[in-house]
Formats: C-alpha cells, sequence, structure tokens
C-alpha cells in the first residue's frame, strides 16, 4: 500500500502490482542514508561543473542546496535523477547510490529511477489538461486504468498536497486556471500520484508570492514525515526554516555540509558565513 494511501486509510490492491512492475532492486541499507554521492564529477563538454561531490542525503528530511547562481545546485539534483544526462555532452564520473544501487551504472533503468525520485521545477509545469488528467496521468502510464482506483490516487495525492479542499469542485477544468501556488502544489501532487520515496524541488518557491510561498514551505514540513525532499533555494531564509540539513556550493564544490542550525549559526569555513550573511552571491 502506498504512504498517501495507507495515510488516508484507503486499500489500494491493485497498486502493489504497480510497485513490483516498478521496483528497483536495492542492497539492504543499515542506516537511513538515501543517497549516497561519491567523487561526483560531472562536465558540461569542457565545462567541469561539479567536482568531487561528496554528499550524504538522510531520508524523511529536508535537504537544502544553497550557493550562488552558475554554482552547481541545480545540475546536482538533475543528477540524482539522471535528468541532466537530457543536456547534450554531458558527462559523468564518480558513483551516486540511491539506497545502495548506483544510479550512474548504464545496466539502470531511468524510468524506474524518475518513477522513485519525483522532480518539482522553479516554474510550476502543469500539463495541458485537467486538474483530475494532471493527477491521473502517471498511474495511468504504469498501467492503473481502474476509475475507482484512479479516483482514490488522485484524491489522496491532492490530499497529500494540501490542495484537495480548493480543487475538489475544479477536477475537470484546465490546470491553467489555477494560480501559480495552486500550480506548483498540483505539481507536487502529480509527483505523489506515483509513489516516490524522494522528492526533488529546484527553487520551488522562486516564482511564487509569499502567501504561496508559505503554504509550499509548511507542505514540505508535512511531507517529509513520508518523503526525504532535496531543495535547491536562493532564499536563506527559507534554507533556515525548513530544511534538517544543508550543503553549501561554490563554483561546483561543496563547501560545506552540516546541520542547517550548526551551517547558519556557527560554519566552519569563512565563505559559507559570508555568502549567508550576502558578502556575495
Amino acid at each position: 500500500m502506498s504512504i498517501i494511501a495507507n495515510k488516508m486509510g484507503i486499500q489500494l490492491k491493485p497498486k502493489t502490482k504497480l510497485k513490483e512492475s516498478i521496483e528497483m532492486t536495492t542492497s539492504t541499507q543499515t542506516n537511513d542514508i538515501v543517497y549516497d554521492t561519491k567523487e561526483l564529477n560531472l562536465w558540461y563538454g569542457q565545462t567541469h561543473a561539479l567536482k568531487n561531490i561528496n554528499l550524504e542525503i538522510h531520508e524523511k528530511e529536508v535537504t537544502a542546496i544553497i550557493g550562488p547562481s552558475g554554482c552547481g545546485k541545480s545540475t546536482y539534483i538533475k543528477t540524482l535523477n539522471r535528468m541532466v544526462e537530457l543536456v547534450p555532452g554531458v558527462r559523468t564520473t564518480g558513483t551516486i547510490s540511491y539506497k545502495g544501487t548506483n544510479i550512474l551504472d548504464r545496466t539502470m533503468k531511468v524510468e524506474n529511477l524518475r518513477t522513485k525520485v519525483g522532480m518539482v521545477f522553479q516554474k510550476p509545469n502543469p500539463f495541458p489538461k485537467s486538474i483530475y488528467e494532471n493527477i491521473a496521468y502517471g498511474p495511468k502510464i504504469h498501467g492503473i486504468r481502474n476509475k475507482k482506483l484512479l479516483d482514490e490516487i488522485v484524491e489522496t495525492s491532492l490530499r497529500g498536497a494540501y490542495i484537495w479542499d480548493e480543487l475538489k469542485d475544479r477536477l475537470s477544468e484546465n490546470a491553467f486556471g489555477l494560480s501559480g501556488g495552486q500550480q506548483q502544489r498540483l505539481c507536487i501532487a502529480r509527483a505523489l500520484a506515483i509513489q516516490p520515496d524522494v522528492i526533488l524541488m529546484d527553487e520551488p518557491t522562486s516564482a511564487l508570492d509569499p502567501k504561496s510561498t508559505l503554504k509550499i514551505e509548511e507542505l514540505a514540513q508535512e511531507l517529509k514525515k513520508d518523503y526525504s525532499i532535496i531543495m535547491v533555494t536562493h532564499n536563506m531564509q527559507q534554507a533556515a526554516r525548513i530544511s534538517d540539513r544543508t550543503a553549501f556550493f561554490l563554483d561546483g564544490e561543496v563547501v560545506e555540509f552540516d546541520d542547517t542550525n550548526k551551517i547558519f549559526a556557527n560554519p566552519s569555513d569563512k565563505r559559507t558565513e559570508d555568502y549567508i550573511s550576502g558578502r556575495f552571491g
């Protein structure tokens, strides 16, 4: 049973079959590390964009990735579901282990990985379909056709994104008619519909107003009870408010990675202090 279905008390029996069809083979874990990146290097052609990245991302936490523009933040999280490979000329070395499996191994099926690792982009990107069809799209791709089951998935996903009450009477409307903040939460609900373990967020509130930003932040705090969230943000206050750990990237390198309270209260590296205090960036 899915996490979101379990939270709603819904028995999604065909979902077991769906999970079996997309399950990845992983080794037994003895800790709570969801991603273990070791000596990761990435080049765009001749440009060395990521340099010897070593990071351990923990389960059921919000991990913030901060740093000035062009420092490799978005590139890094796009390696975590291999979306970065859509860019021509990309080359990588090193390893990224997701629950014990090296996702950079070419035998890894990227479709399976992206089912486990959902992504929410900087600008909301709903499909030009109804609200209902936006959520049902992923489950349908994975073979779910039962209307009752799809109805349940749509409802539990929208509830999981704390937007069901706003949209329950508008499911047949085009998603483009929603506000920016609603569209972003719809995109989060769409990611939840395929039962990911991890949700990547690439500056998810940068295009939103303060009220919508607050709702996304509150949502992230709720979602981390069941999901691992990795969020790129330029907003230092946001990182300090909602994350458990923070990684500071600079010029393609990880300068410092630690508990968020320590990063913001007592950073080990002067470059970190200079950045979060606004001296550069």
